[in-house]
């Protein structure tokens, strides 16, 4: 009984496994920044991005990404806009569903609230990451554009 348990375990945990994407993850490995934010009407609407600052005040915003353990730093540091620091923890799976914590210092498992975005035209050197919001009572694409540095 206890062989089954465990060999059930470490089946599980394969399949979870086998449910990421490793090519797409390790194609993220380094450093990046986002060069620009779009998404319709955004010369009129502004946008909240992650909870922490308008969508504008990503641009130019540093992040690392360290494939081997899903971990990783985001940074923002533009003038008029708040700055902003801090570890996160990410996945990228085969569906191509990005899934982003910003941790701010607490474990993993301890924050609770996380994003779920698009990852689209993924290359050696960019990369995007799509976000659905609601702007004006319609569902639109925030679309934020990663290039490597």
């Amino acid at each position: 009984m206890k062989k089954l348990f465990l060999t059930s375990i470490c089946i599980l945990s394969l399949a979870a496994c086998g449910s990421l994407d490793t090519k797409s993850q390790s194609g993220l490995k380094g450093d990046w920044i986002i060069t620009k934010v779009s998404y319709p009407g955004s010369e009129y609407i502004k946008v909240t991005s992650f909870d922490m600052a308008d969508s504008k005040c990503l641009e130019g915003s540093s992040w690392k990404f360290i494939p081997n353990n899903n971990k990783g730093t985001l940074s923002i540091a533009k003038t008029g806009c708040p700055s902003f620091s801090s570890p996160i923890v990410w996945t990228v799976t085969k569906e191509g569903n990005f899934t982003l914590k910003i941790t701010e210092g607490e474990k993993a498992k301890r924050v609770t609230h996380g994003y779920f975005l698009k990852m689209r035209n993924q290359s050696e050197s960019s990369f995007q990451l799509i976000d659905n919001v609601e702007v004006g009572g319609k569902n639109v694409e925030v679309v934020y554009q990663f290039q490597k540095i």
